[in-house]
Formats: C-alpha cells, sequence, structure tokens
C-alpha cells in the first residue's frame, strides 16, 4: 500500500508537565482533536511527552513507567475510531531495558515503536545514564507512507564516538519523509545549531524533515518550541513561534522528487527578545505547574528588583503579584512604592530594623559591614518566605547572575524555595532588558506596554557598588567575570587591559562564593557555560605569567622500553 499524492501531518508543539502522564494524555487528545478536524493523518507529539522532560530519575521509578505505559495504552485504544494516527513520545520497557521511545498509536493498536539511539552524555539532563540505546530502525507506516523517526540527538551534526547516523539508515530502508521529535532547552542564539542538523541530514537524505520541540518551563530549563519542517531543497517548509503552544496542520503533496509542502511561517525572537520570553515563560510554568497561588518579590529599588516584578506581572498578570518594601533605617522607599502602583500590583511597607535588632542584641560586639548587609538579606529572605508561606506564594529573587558569581545576593538569593528568573542574566543584561521591555513587550505578556521600568532607574543603575564594597561597573565587571566563567588566565585578562586589581579582586570574590551559588534559589538557564569549582579550594590565580614548563625534566621513552615495561 502507498500513500495517496497528499498527507496531512499535524504538529502539536505542546508544553508537558513533567510527572503528569493523565494530564498529558489529555493534550494528546486535544491536539489529536484539532487534528481531525483539520483532517489529519498523523499528530506528531514531542520526545518524551508521556512523561514530560526531563523526567530525571523520575523515570527509574516502576509505577511512574506503568503509568505512562497505560497513559499510552488508553491512548491507543482510543485510535480505533478511524481518526488520526498519533506518534508520541514516551518512556518504554521492552525486556528488561527502558528506552527513550516514540509510539506509534492507530487503528486501536501500538502499530510500531521505535527507540532513540544516540544518547548524548548530558550531566544536567542524564539520557546516557537513565535509557538504553536502541538500534538503527527503518521507517513506520502511516497510511501507507513511509515515515522515518528520528528522536531528538538522532538528528545531532556532531558524530561522536558511538554515534550512528539514523537518518542515513533510515533513508536506505525507504524513508519518505523524516520526523524528529525532540526536547530541546533554549540556549541563548543556538537556534542555529539545531538547523544546521537539520540542514545536514536533509542534504545527506535528500528528504524533506520536521524537526517538532516541546514548549514550556521545566526546573531551570526552558524550551522555545520553534518547530519547522524543511523540504528535500532545503526551503523552509514551516516555521512554527517560539515560547507558545501552537498546533499547526502541514499538508504534504507528492512530487516528482519526492514531498513537499508550503506551510506558515512565523518570524521567530531573537537576542535579548529571546532572553525575555525565556525567563517569563520559565518563571510562569514554575509558579503554574508547581500550584503556587502566585509570586512575591522585595522591591528593593534596584534595576534588577524591578525587572524581576514586571517579568512576574508579564507571566501570571497583575493579581498574582506582590511586592514587599523592607527599609531598614531608611524611611520607606516611595520609588519603589509608586512602581509597584504604576505597574498595578499590591504592594506594603514592613520595616525590618526591629527584626534586625533582636538578632544583634543576642550577638556580642558590632557586626562588620558584610556581616551586617549578611544580617539585612537573611532578615528579608525569611520575612518574604513567611509571607509566600500564608499565602501559597513562591518568593522571586532578584538576584542576577552578575550578583550570584560574586556572592553578593542581597536578597532572598539563597532563600529555600526561591525562583531567579534573572539567574541567567547579568547586571549589565538586566538594564538591557529592562529597556527594551519598556518599548515592546510579548505577544503573550500580561502586564501593561509602555514604560514600565522608569527610566531614570535605569540611567542610574550603573552598579558600581555592591553591597558597601568598590567594584568597576557593570559592564566592566561582566567583562572581566564572562572571561574569568571562560577559564581565561588572570594574566591574560589583565594583558588585554583590565586593571590589574580588579581583576584580582572580583576573582577572588568569585573563588569564595562557591558555597553560596550552591544554596542559591533554581532560575532560567539560557547559556551552558556555568561555573563549577571546589568549595574547599585553597587556589588563587595571582595574576602573575605562568612559569613555562620545562621540558628537559621529562624523559621520553622509546617505543622498546615503553613495551617492556608494559610486559
Amino acid at each position: 500500500m502507498t500513500a495517496a499524492d497528499g498527507f496531512r501531518i499535524t504538529l502539536a508543539q505542546l508544553d508537558p508537565t513533567v510527572g503528569d502522564p493523565k494530564g498529558n494524555a489529555a493534550k494528546a487528545r486535544e491536539a489529536r482533536a484539532k487534528a481531525a478536524a483539520d483532517g489529519a493523518d498523523l499528530v506528531l507529539l514531542p520526545e518524551l511527552f508521556m512523561s514530560g522532560y526531563p523526567p530525571e530519575d523520575l523515570v527509574l521509578k516502576p509505577a511512574f513507567q506503568a503509568a505512562c505505559r497505560a497513559a499510552i495504552e488508553a491512548l491507543a485504544r482510543e485510535t480505533a475510531d478511524g481518526g488520526p494516527a498519533v506518534l508520541i513520545g514516551t518512556p518504554w520497557v521492552e525486556d528488561g531495558q527502558l528506552y527513550n521511545a516514540s509510539a506509534l498509536l492507530d487503528g486501536g493498536r501500538i502499530a510500531a515503536l521505535r527507540f532513540k539511539t544516540n544518547l548524548p552524555d548530558d550531566r544536567a539532563l542524564g539520557p546516557k545514564r537513565l535509557f538504553a540505546r536502541g538500534p538503527a530502525a527503518g521507517p513506520v507506516s502511516v497510511r501507507g507512507l513511509r515515515i522515518g523517526v528520528a528522536i531528538g540527538d538522532d538528528i545531532g551534526v556532531e558524530e561522536a564516538e558511538g554515534y550512528e547516523n539514523v537518518v542515513e539508515t533510515l533513508a536506505e530502508t525507504g524513508a519518505e519523509i523524516i520526523v524528529a521529535p525532540s526536547a530541546s532547552p533554549y540556549i541563548r542564539d543556538g537556534g542555529d545549531r539545531r538547523l544546521s542538523a537539520a540542514v545536514a541530514r536533509v542534504t545527506e537524505s535528500d528528504l524533506p524533515l520536521i524537526y517538532l520541540n516541546q514548549v514550556g518551563g521545566q526546573d531551570d530549563q526552558v524550551f522555545d518550541g520553534a518547530s519547522f519542517a524543511l523540504n528535500a531543497d532545503l526551503s523552509v517548509a514551516a516555521q512554527l513561534p517560539g515560547f507558545v503552544e501552537a498546533i499547526v496542520t502541514l499538508s504534504w503533496s507528492r512530487a516528482p522528487d519526492g514531498w513537499q509542502c508550503e506551510g506558515p511561517v512565523t518570524a521567530l525572537l531573537e537576542g535579548d527578545k529571546a532572553d525575555y520570553a525565556a525567563c517569563v515563560l520559565g518563571l510562569r510554568d514554575h509558579v503554574g505547574k508547581n500550584g503556587f497561588a502566585g509570586v512575591m518579590l522585595d522591591l528593593s529599588g534596584g534595576i534588577e528588583s524591578a525587572l524581576s516584578a514586571v517579568m512576574a506581572v508579564d507571566a501570571l498578570g497583575a493579581d498574582k503579584v506582590r511586592g514587599v518594601v523592607m527599609p531598614d533605617r531608611d524611611p520607606p522607599q516611595r520609588d519603589s512604592v509608586r512602581f509597584a502602583a504604576n505597574l498595578g500590583i499590591a504592594c506594603e511597607v514592613l520595616p525590618i530594623e526591629p527584626a534586625v535588632e533582636g538578632f544583634k542584641s543576642v550577638l556580642s560586639g558590632t557586626l562588620a559591614t558584610d556581616a551586617h548587609e549578611d544580617l539585612l538579606g537573611r532578615v528579608r529572605g525569611t520575612l518574604l518566605m513567611a509571607l509566600a508561606n500564608t499565602s501559597g506564594a513562591v518568593v522571586v529573587t532578584a538576584t542576577s547572575k552578575s550578583e550570584l558569581l560574586i556572592g553578593r545576593t542581597r536578597d532572598a538569593g539563597d532563600v529555600t524555595g526561591a525562583f531567579a528568573p534573572l539567574k541567567d542574566i547579568t547586571a549589565s543584561e538586566a538594564l538591557r532588558l529592562a529597556a527594551l521591555r519598556n518599548g515592546w513587550k510579548p505577544d503573550d505578556a500580561r502586564g501593561p506596554s509602555g514604560e514600565v521600568v522608569p527610566p531614570d532607574l535605569i540611567a542610574r543603575s550603573s552598579g558600581a557598588q555592591q553591597r558597601g564594597e568598590p567594584l568597576p561597573a557593570d559592564d566592566v565587571l561582566d567583562a572581566i567575570l564572562a572571561r574569568i566563567i571562560d577559564g581565561e588566565p588572570l594574566a591574560a585578562i589583565i594583558a588585554v587591559g583590565f586593571d590589574r586589581a580588579a581583576v584580582t579582586h572580583i576573582d577572588r570574590l568569585v573563588t569564595s562564593a562557591e558555597a553560596r551559588r550552591r544554596q542559591a534559589a533554581p532560575g532560567v538557564k539560557l547559556t551552558t557555560r556555568h561555573r563549577l569549582s571546589p568549595i574547599t579550594n585553597r587556589f588563587r590565580d595571582d595574576g602573575a605569567l605562568p612559569p613555562e614548563p620545562d621540558q628537559t625534566l621529562i624523559e621520553r621513552s622509546g617505543r622498546a622500553s615503553t613495551d617492556a615495561f608494559e610486559g
């Protein structure tokens, strides 16, 4: 049996919830109903959609595996109605092995299973540790059309050790269209990486390819969707939007040189706009998927505090955001109260001097500046957590990446249970995002348009002083931090023109802040470069040029002596 000259595939770019097979199955049913209304032959859902992604060690629980299997079987039975077939990602146990699978559901049965072959050694998501490697198999048949299934990294460009070219196998065994159900997190400027992988596979196979990515936030990961399809001639057949759910049916037609499609092409957000949208989506899903009633945050009067409040309103709406102004000896911060009123959020003033003095009364002697500032931050964090617990909200901390790197979390940055939307946004990037938001608003944002961050706050926020300690302005601080995180020797950083004293001082702050960073709240991850150092660590780079290695001390063995040593 061969397919007719037309074939319709519905792309269900959806936002699953980890650990909710029933809820995810309900989303799949809604997508299938939409596909049926569009006259589709097949509805495609993302990688591990039934479990939610990434499931981490939850996927190792037999009870969870059984729940996912039961949900798949229920969906399979429903396809006996003659409607669209369903290709859905799910964990699957076969012969005692756990696989990352795509299950084809059609005609009331599980018509086929395909297992992911290339499992990257990803420390954060752990696919190689969790799943068994599947074989590179041939295409599945759907209403006479031979569809090649390449899951996630099975279309990867990086041919690491053990890599198997799944698409090549599919092409050689008769596939007519390649589908790549994926769960690829958003990484700043990472869209070209996906497109390059897809282009490489289309070029070598001469087959059209559909890349379907999930959307949504999960812990520190944000998935941007941005699914697309390429024709065999590398023209863009369709481009779905980023950071929002979308269900789109593509009509493919048979041509002399293969299947072709001309679908909708949506412009994608890029650069700072994409970063902003990722932070908003990550916060929205963290609140919604964990069942919080809203968010609570400290309106400290800084640019990071203001930006975090605006993101919270854009994510949830003003009615679910509550600001708190917590002055020490200074009078209430009228600018913060005015800012909250303009943004439309509830705000209250809680002077914390009595609580701070209460702590000091049980201590002997006068606190040093750092100790006093730390006490202020922890008192504010404790009060925020208490308020949040009484209302079912979650604390949002305004700590930026710059503050986190140098250990200067001035608000609730290390409060247990908090969430940090700016965790991967530097201080200078926060300034850019604030200015950007004043002239632009994401389509799905729930906050007001116009100047939501006071322009005078943006103008005066240079970040030259952090917790009473002199530091360079934000742009210089962030430039030095970026080089330190990239592992550059301090001597090299100094050599390009940065002040030696500033560089060595910042490096010491970064090195000594590891314990505090590990206590920090989870937050949206936007980049792949993250610092991980030992907490106990006496090494300090003094910024001097390292000595040249003395090659004369190494005795170079000949092959004969090496063989003799090895026996």
